[in-house]
């Protein structure tokens, strides 16, 4: 099975995450394919917008908890050689995160790293970093204060609350909110509109809003990465910790 699947609609890229099974984990596979899918898109002269995207029933739950537990800090190793969930910050394309399920840790990072946000009404959001025993390395500490402020930000990462797509809304960590049938056509409509004024002036848009008013982002994120890699993680526990989350969040969100 192809773990990432690419539609072209006009200049518009959509990128899909293709692992229902794992709720979009990142494997091996999916890291590599999803790196090289964006990287290229951003470098295509055709693609003046992209769409990021998962197939249903989430997002993308972030690490795969089974294999960094079988793996260790290969497993991480992994994601700091074809550093994937940073890609989405760093491209000069316009993304737009369709966000159609669970978008939970490392999938929220992928996700906070597009220039925004819009959730279907499925949509569920939580950074379990903490509670799993990870440290987040992809711009969750830099990016998510931006968006829902510091004293939420530093709740969702330190409690690990389930958020739904209304009060991801109500804070102001999406964008919209839209029924979930509609959720894909809907954010090739915002991409297209972003395809019609000239290309540079949208990327250089773009540019300032990064290197300028999210300039203290950018310091953040040097400061996340370099306490990231400095740390350990006890990859023995990662599965059975794992386990836990997801049995909190069911109860949490029935």
């Amino acid at each position: 099975m192809t773990v990432v699947l690419t539609e072209d609609r006009a200049a518009v890229r959509i990128v899909t995450m293709n692992r229902p099974e794992a709720r979009n984990a990142f494997d091996g596979d999916l890291i590599v394919e999803l790196y090289a899918a964006l990287v290229e898109a951003d470098e295509s002269q055709s693609v003046r917008a992209v769409v990021l995207t998962g197939s249903d029933p989430a997002f993308s739950a972030g690490v795969d908890l089974k294999l960094a537990a079988a793996e260790g800090e290969a497993y991480f190793r992994r994601h700091y050689d074809t550093p994937v969930i940073a890609q989405t910050g760093v491209m000069r394309t316009p993304i737009i995160a369709a966000v159609n399920g669970a978008a939970i840790t490392g999938g929220l990072e992928l996700a906070l790293g597009c220039d925004f946000l819009i959730a279907s009404e499925k949509a569920l959001f939580a950074d379990t970093h903490a509670r799993v025993g990870v440290r987040p390395g992809g711009g969750m500490t830099a990016r998510l204060p931006a968006l829902v402020g510091m004293g939420r930000a530093r709740r969702m990462s330190l409690v690990g609350e389930v958020l739904d797509a209304a009060e991801a809304f109500r804070i102001g960590l999406v964008t919209e909110v839209t029924a979930h049938d509609r959720l894909l056509d809907r954010a090739v409509e915002l991409a297209t509109a972003m395809t019609e004024p000239p290309a540079d002036v949208v990327r250089d848009v773009k540019r300032m809003y990064v290197e300028g008013a999210g300039a203290h982002v950018l310091a953040a994120l040097k400061t996340e990465t370099t306490i990231a890699r400095a740390g350990s993680t006890d990859t023995a526990a990662l599965e059975e910790r794992g386990r836990a989350v997801i049995a909190r969040n069911k109860a949490q969100i029935s």
